[in-house]
């Protein structure tokens, strides 16, 4: 789809990557590919934070906003088969780049993760760590995501908390201890730097994962571990001691 052709925030968003967070990122990208996995904005080891499926030898596997691949990376040496679609073509490029590094290749799709271009039910996992879950409308991807996973697909997707977002202050400082944003009628928001999110709350997250035709078998509610520290700034690791900054869900397609 030309870009003229793309929602108004798809748009926003791609601006914003491909101009001022991609080169940040695409930093890190060599050393998240080298890594084991880990999530979040803690970097949480597999280990501790199993986001993962066990098992993932011949499955087939789309990464929802999957900025310089690495998810599709560690997917692909445990035996998946992986597609990564993005917004931004320049976290792409990083992701091309770092394919050829490591001598691993899989598709890569500069796209809508809202609009994917794969037939309905060929996936077994959906995946998405703060890219559709996070910069896609949910009531636009959830439903692409039940439409490309087979029936017992499972989708797994990391966000920042609802209880995180609600202590977020307008200038986008670190979340503090009183609540600054309201929970009713919340499901878009637009950032002093253009970008456009989407923290739908848990109540109507669940209730759309369910129309969509999930079974919600999982949510964790992440705890900052002890002595943690991140790259990040909006979730001091004190508070995410006390409250959690981020959250998976897992969900299966029925």
């Amino acid at each position: 789809m030309v870009a003229d052709q793309l929602p108004e925030h798809v748009r926003r968003n791609r601006e914003l990557w491909d101009t001022r967070h991609s080169r940040w990122f695409g930093q890190r990208g060599h050393q998240q590919w080298s890594a084991e996995p880990h999530w979040g904005i803690w970097a949480i080891p597999q280990t501790e934070l199993p986001v993962l499926p066990d098992d993932l030898a011949g499955k087939d596997l789309i990464d929802l906003g999957c900025g310089t691949a690495y998810i599709d990376a560690w997917a692909a040496r445990r035996g998946a088969r992986p597609v990564g679609i993005d917004n931004s073509a320049e976290q792409l490029a990083t992701a091309r780049a770092l394919q050829d590094e490591f001598d691993l290749h899989f598709p890569l799709v500069h796209g809508n993760a809202e609009d994917v271009p794969y037939p309905d039910a060929t996936f077994d996992i959906a995946i998405s760590e703060h890219g559709a879950a996070a910069w896609c409308d949910p009531y636009r991807w959830i439903p692409e995501a039940a439409r490309l996973l087979r029936p017992g697909g499972q989708l797994i997707f990391m966000r920042s908390s609802t209880l995180l977002t609600l202590c977020m202050p307008a200038d986008d400082t670190a979340a503090g201890t009183a609540l600054v944003m309201p929970q009713f009628g919340l499901r878009r928001i637009e950032d002093s730097d253009g970008a456009v999110t989407f923290p739908l709350p848990t109540g109507p997250m669940i209730a759309l994962l369910r129309d969509c035709g999930f079974r919600i078998d999982e949510l964790i509610e992440v705890r900052a571990p002890e002595n943690a520290a991140s790259e990040f700034d909006y979730a001091a690791p004190e508070w995410s001691r006390k409250w959690p900054s981020e959250e998976v869900w897992r969900a299966t397609r029925e």
